[in-house]
Formats: C-alpha cells, sequence, structure tokens
C-alpha cells in the first residue's frame, strides 16, 4: 500500500458516462487503486482500497463495476523473466515459467511487453481470483504502463527511473531507446534503497555522480528516502510525465504507475 492517499472525482462525471471511458486498476498484495480516465483526462482516483472491495457490486466503490469502453488491471507478479520475442514461442511458455519456481497457489501470465520482449511472470492465484471481475483478458504486467510512458520520453543512458512504494523499488534504465534493465527489490530503510541503486548503476557501469535518478510513486521532495539518495547520486528529479492530465492538486509523480496503464493493451493467460 503506497503512503500518499488521493482522492478525486470530478464534479461533471457520472455513472452514465461510463461506457465512453476506461476503468484503470492498480492491484497490491493487499490493496489497490482505480482511476477512470476520459478523453485523456482524469475524472476520478481513488488509492488504497482493500482488496476486499472486490467482491462487492453496491457502496462506495459501485463504479468498478459499471461498463467501460475499455478496462486495464496491472497486477503484481510474484516473479517474472523477459524473453526475447525472436526466441520466445507460445507452446514454450511451460519451459519458461519452470525458471519462476511456481507453486500451487500461483498462476503464470505471458504478456508482449514490448517490440522486443516478452514478459512472463506469476500472479499469487487470490490476486487472480480478485481480479477476474474485471476480466483476465484485461489484465497487464503491473510496471507496462510506467515502462512504456518513459520508452517514449526519450530515457538518456546515465538516467536510472526509480518507482517507489512502501517497501517495495522498481527501477528502470534504457540505452539507445531500446530497454536495458527492469527490476524489483523490497527494502525497509533508506540505506537499503540506496544500496539498490547504487548496485544497479555499477552493474550498468554508470558512475553514481554521474547518474540522474528521476523518481515516481512514493516520492516527494525532502522525504527521508529522496535525502538520502541525494548523497549519493548527481541529481534527483521528480518523473512530470502525464499519460492522462490531472488536477493540479495530484502530483504527477504520484499516480504514474496507474495512469500510465492507460498506454496498455491486454495479456494472455495460461
Amino acid at each position: 500500500m503506497s503512503i500518499h492517499n488521493h482522492h478525486y472525482r470530478d464534479i461533471k462525471f457520472n455513472q452514465q458516462q461510463s461506457t465512453d471511458c476506461t476503468l484503470l486498476v492498480l492491484v497490491g498484495t493487499d490493496s489497490f487503486s482505480y482511476a477512470v480516465t476520459g478523453q485523456s483526462r482524469l475524472l476520478l482516483l481513488e488509492e488504497n482500497v482493500n482488496l476486499n472491495e472486490l467482491t462487492k457490486t453496491a457502496g462506495q466503490h459501485q463504479l468498478l463495476f459499471s461498463t467501460y469502453k475499455q478496462r486495464v488491471v496491472g497486477l503484481p507478479h510474484r516473479g517474472f523473466s523477459f524473453v526475447p520475442v525472436s526466441l520466445f514461442r507460445p507452446d514454450k511458455v511451460a519451459d519458461f515459467a519452470r525458471f519462476l519456481d511456481v507453486k500451487d497457489n500461483e498462476k503464470v501470465i505471458s504478456q508482449l511487453l514490448d517490440a522486443e520482449n516478452q514478459v512472463i511472470y506469476k500472479v499469487d492465484e487470490r490476486i487472480i481470483a480478485a481480479a477476474e471481475v474485471f476480466g483476465i483478458q484485461n489484465s497487464v504486467f503491473a510496471a507496462k504502463g510506467w515502462i512504456m510512458a518513459i520508452a517514449a520520453s526519450n530515457p538518456q543512458k546515465e538516467t536510472l527511473y526509480l518507482d517507489i512504494d512502501q517497501d517495495k523499488l522498481e527501477i528502470l534504465n534504457f540505452r539507445d531507446g531500446k530497454l536495458r534493465f527492469y527490476n524489483s527489490f523490497e527494502f525497509k530503510t533508506e540505506d537499503e534503497l540506496v544500496y539498490f541503486a547504487s548496485f544497479v548503476a555499477g552493474e550498468l557501469d554508470l558512475q553514481t555522480q554521474n547518474t540522474t535518478l528521476i523518481l515516481s510513486g512514493d516520492a516527494k521532495q525532502g522525504d527521508k528516502n529522496t535525502r538520502r539518495l541525494a548523497e549519493f547520486f548527481y541529481k534527483v528529479e521528480w518523473n512530470n510525465l502525464k499519460p492522462v492530465d490531472l488536477p493540479a492538486e495530484i502530483p504527477s509523480q504520484n499516480v504514474l504507475s496507474l495512469t500510465a496503464l492507460s498506454l496498455c493493451g491486454s495479456s494472455e493467460a495460461l
């Protein structure tokens, strides 16, 4: 669950308009956030909703179950692998999945990540069951939108993109416009956060004194995480990408992983 907890509803939005809109849902381990967008504009936002709400068709979050033009549901992974598209074959997904050590309570999903990479990832069956209310065919790798948004922003090789959750870190790097690195890590303290960012920089032959960090997620100026990162890296900035237009009171970096789902397609579940 994220630290920030934004709520927003456009005063002109009503349930009858939903058929012209897109529903975006970003699922976590115990909670989820969702947004409704229309004409590239945010109309509704709710964060940190208990997963149990997905079993209710009435109440505060009944708009989840309206009819939408499109639904995109980002699912959290419990392990993943990227496979070059040139090597991927649908009939070999089970073979690739062996590297993920899939447990009895996990399900494997495969989908195209970008023009060069297929992602194969495992998801807790409890999460799958909760998300099935939206149709599993509408689910995507949770980080896919974030990756797509950054890929389209002319990312520089000396830049690391960090998406910070309360206890999870995702790191992304591109070179020559192509995905070079993506991984996620669990952390507990700001020192562990710095360790993982520095470790990745070293693995990519990036010097911290020349490397810019661009942050999204649970990141705000002056917090303990950003202060600590700034002690080790050349520059720390905020990710101001806006896949949809936002009201002024919602910082774009806080909701980027959710709003960037608007860029995604769907997956194939096994």
